[in-house]
Order: C-alpha cells, then sequence, then structure tokens
C-alpha cells in the first residue's frame, strides 16, 4: 500500500479499483465537473435544454465505451463545431426550429459512420495516411487554443476568482500527496466556488426555485416534432447547412483520438480501433440529435485531466457518465452548477485548455516531424493560422452560398481541410503509418529512412 501512495498521480494508472471505490467516486465527479462548464455552455447559447444535455453526454459516454469494448477513457460533452449550424437554422433559439436543427445534426453524425465502415472495409492505414501528426498535431494545438478567448472571457469576469481556480490546480498538482495530487480539478472548482460564495458573487436564487426532481426529455423539443410538424423544405435546408461541419468534427475526433492516445500511452487507433471510436461518436451524436440534446463529441478537457492526474482507467470516465445521467433528473443540481461563477470555469478551462494544446505539441515531439523541410512547415503553419485567424476574425467563419443555402465553416474546419489536402498533395512525405507497431505516442508514424528507400 505505502509503495502505491508514493507512486499515486507520478506514474500512470490503469487500473483505478486499486485506488478505492470512495476515490474513484471522487476522480469521476472531477471528470464531470471538467465537461461541465462546457458542456452546459452549448444548451444555454442555443437554448436547447441543460438536463436534456446533461442526460445524453452521460448515455452517450456509455455508448461509446460499450462500442469501443471499454478500453477507451474519453468522455463525449457537446460540441461546439455545431454552433454555426443551430445559429442559421434557430438564429434567435426559437423552440419551434431547434428540432430542425438536430435533424441535421442527426444526419451528420451519418458521416460518422459512413468513415467508420470504410475503414472497417478498406484499414485504417488507407484513412490515417491523410492525418499524419503534421496535420492532427497543429490541429489539437488549435483546437486548445481556439477554446482560450472562451476561458479568458471568463476569468475577467472575476480574476480573482479565476486565479484562486488557477493557483490551487497548480499547487495541487505540483506539490500535492496522494489523492490531492490526481483531483487537483475538483479541489480547484470547490475552493474558488466557495470563495466566491462567501464574499457574495454567487446569487443562489435559481437554486431555491429549482424542483428537486424533473424528467430530463420534452416531445416538443425532440426531431420527431420536427417530423410530426412536417415543414420538409426546413428539414432539407438543415441537413445541406449542418451536415458539411461533420468534415471538421471528424477530424477533430482524430485529432482527440490521437491525443488521448498520446496521453495514455496506447494506442487506441489500432485496438479497439478508429472505426470503433468513430462508431461511437456518431451514433452518441445521432442519439443526443434526436432527442433534442447538442451533438457529442470526445473532449479534450477530460483529456486534460488525464494528463493532470495521470489515471487512465476508462472506469473513471463511465463514473463520470453515470453521474452526469443521476443529476440530469435534478434540476436543482443544474441549478447549483449553473450558479458556479464564470470566473470559476474559466480559471479551470485555462489550464485544461492550455493542456490540450500541449499535448498536441507533444503529439508532434514525439513523432519526430521534422520542421526543417518546407511542406511541413508550410502545413502547420496554414492549419494554425486559419483555424485561429477565422475564429477570432470579425465574422468567425467563412460563409458562401450554395444556391439559397448559406453554408459556413468554423475556422477548425478550413484550417483541417486545407491540412489535409496540402499534405496529399504536396511532395515530399516522411513518415509511414504502421499500425502494426504502435510506439507510445499511441499513433506510430515512423520517419522513413531515406538509405534505405535508396
Amino acid at each position: 500500500m505505502s509503495e502505491k501512495k508514493t507512486t499515486l498521480g507520478e506514474s500512470g494508472i490503469y487500473d483505478a479499483k486499486t485506488l478505492g471505490a470512495p476515490k474513484v467516486a471522487v476522480l469521476g465527479l472531477q471528470h464531470m465537473f471538467a465537461m461541465f462548464g462546457a458542456t452546459i455552455l452549448v444548451p444555454i447559447l442555443t437554448g436547447l435544454d441543460v438536463s436534456t444535455t446533461l442526460l445524453f453526454a452521460g448515455l452517450g459516454t456509455l455508448l461509446f465505451h460499450f462500442l469501443t469494448k471499454r478500453k477507451v477513457p474519453a468522455f463525449l460533452g457537446s460540441s461546439f463545431a455545431f454552433l454555426g449550424g443551430y445559429f442559421a437554422i434557430a438564429p434567435n433559439k426559437e423552440p419551434e426550429l431547434l428540432p430542425y436543427a438536430c435533424f441535421g445534426v442527426a444526419c451528420a453524425g451519418l458521416l460518422y459512420l459512413l468513415l467508420a465502415l470504410l475503414i472497417k472495409l478498406f484499414g485504417t492505414g488507407k484513412v490515417m495516411k491523410f492525418f499524419p501528426p503534421i496535420v492532427t498535431g497543429p490541429i489539437i494545438i488549435a483546437i486548445g487554443l481556439t477554446l482560450s478567448q472562451s476561458a479568458i472571457d471568463s476569468c475577467s469576469s472575476d480574476w480573482l476568482i479565476a486565479l484562486v481556480a488557477i493557483v490551487l490546480i497548480i499547487v495541487c498538482n505540483i506539490w500535492g500527496k496522494g489523492m490531492i495530487k490526481i483531483v487537483p480539478i475538483i479541489i480547484g472548482v470547490i475552493g474558488s466556488y466557495l470563495l466566491a460564495a462567501v464574499m457574495g458573487r454567487v446569487d443562489f436564487s435559481s437554486v431555491a426555485d429549482a424542483a428537486w426532481v424533473g424528467l430530463p426529455v420534452h416531445f416538443d423539443s425532440t426531431v420527431f416534432w420536427a417530423f410530426k410538424d412536417g415543414n420538409v423544405s426546413l428539414l432539407i435546408t438543415s441537413v445541406i447547412t449542418i451536415m458539411p461541419i461533420a468534415l471538421a468534427t471528424i477530424v477533430e475526433h482524430i485529432g482527440d483520438v490521437s491525443a488521448i492516445s498520446s496521453t495514455v500511452g496506447k494506442n487506441f487507433i489500432k485496438e479497439p480501433g478508429l472505426h470503433r471510436t468513430l462508431l461511437g461518436d456518431g451514433l452518441a451524436t445521432i442519439l443526443a440529435a434526436l432527442f433534442g440534446a447538442p451533438a457529442n463529441t470526445t473532449y479534450g478537457e477530460n483529456t486534460g485531466v488525464l494528463s493532470l492526474t495521470k489515471v487512465y482507467d476508462p472506469l473513471v470516465i463511465r463514473v463520470a457518465a453515470c453521474f452526469a445521467i443521476l443529476f440530469s433528473f435534478c434540476p436543482k443540481f443544474a441549478a447549483i452548477i449553473g450558479c458556479m461563477p464564470a470566473a470559476t470555469v474559466g480559471g479551470v478551462s485555462l489550464v485544461l485548455y492550455g493542456m490540450i494544446s500541449a499535448v498536441g505539441v507533444r503529439n508532434l515531439v514525439e513523432s519526430h516531424c521534422d520542421f526543417s523541410k518546407s511542406r511541413n512547415v508550410i502545413i502547420a503553419a496554414l492549419i494554425l493560422v486559419l483555424a485561429i485567424g477565422i475564429k477570432f476574425s470579425a465574422a468567425g467563419a467563412i460563409s458562401f452560398a450554395v444556391g439559397s443555402v448559406t453554408i459556413s465553416l468554423s475556422g477548425l474546419a478550413v484550417g483541417a481541410l486545407v491540412g489535409i489536402i496540402l499534405n496529399a498533395v504536396l511532395p515530399g512525405k516522411d513518415y509511414v503509418f504502421d499500425e502494426e507497431k504502435p510506439d507510445d505516442t499511441g499513433v506510430n508514424f515512423a520517419v522513413m529512412n531515406k538509405e534505405k528507400e535508396k
């Protein structure tokens, strides 16, 4: 036992049961807190229901784990990539229009299933050659950096509260011992939240008004209501507008799985296989959208928690999913979390978003990407500049018209597509994907031996 205590938080833990049930429960809560702020932000921005979102984040995560043989420690939360699609169909959060947007999202999930089938039929290598580290690395970096503005904006509401969360996380992770070292996020959240409450900066009136128990699903918010309403033109418009967004989220998924693989040190693209992770993500998105919840996506915030705690057992993610499902039936709990100061969420997000980008850097370093080559510099540069530049531009997206329908692509979508295309057409590839020989980064792209080629 003493040996376990000295190594806790220092080396990777792959069997969380050795920590005991109470610690597993706390670790699960920490993962739930990590995803909570971003997950509920999407329904807040779009007008979708928070409780429904929590329910299908939990159910989607459990479905994902079932389909991936319970091997991948990923949490599926609300995707920000589809915000533009929701805004295009229901610009003012109109409840009668949101089910149509959800239909478009459900159809976008079908593209995941199509790609999963192609990978199953033709092999991972045929797909992964389009997604080497020189593409996925900068995309992972961009994911963290494009999220950074929301973290800073939240921190700006009260930097003192945000700094308390940040300092607590750093202190617990660097100098903490035992359990303290592996639950820095939850300590940062609780400490910052309590300080804000003591200082009178939290309004708990909504908590008093909220019920203890309530159903998280409402029929008039589901896609089935849209079919009943029967506006075929709007259904078609939603599909044309929203489905292309899946091209970016699929690349984001591959980047996230690569990041999780790199963090954990296991090749999840090989086993259980990219086709299974795509299938799980796609089905979870379809299920959530049909019942009026946002699209699901593998969550970088939870990858950041994995990196901080070094507890890699997928069990703790499933515990977090069960907590999300449980609390989705409690409007009062949702109100308590909804009262959490924006600065607390911002402080935690600041650390986690930075961890996402750091994982992207690690991906590039450990795969030995050669930046003395112009092709690699150009690919990485354009991905980063397009993804970040478009995100923070006045428009926030690239829009173009297809007939009477306007389609908007996020900076991440444009950067990812440009990176994939350039990598495919530019000469001088110096890597080869070998799914039979995974390395410690989880995704093995070995640099070619030029002497052997000669």
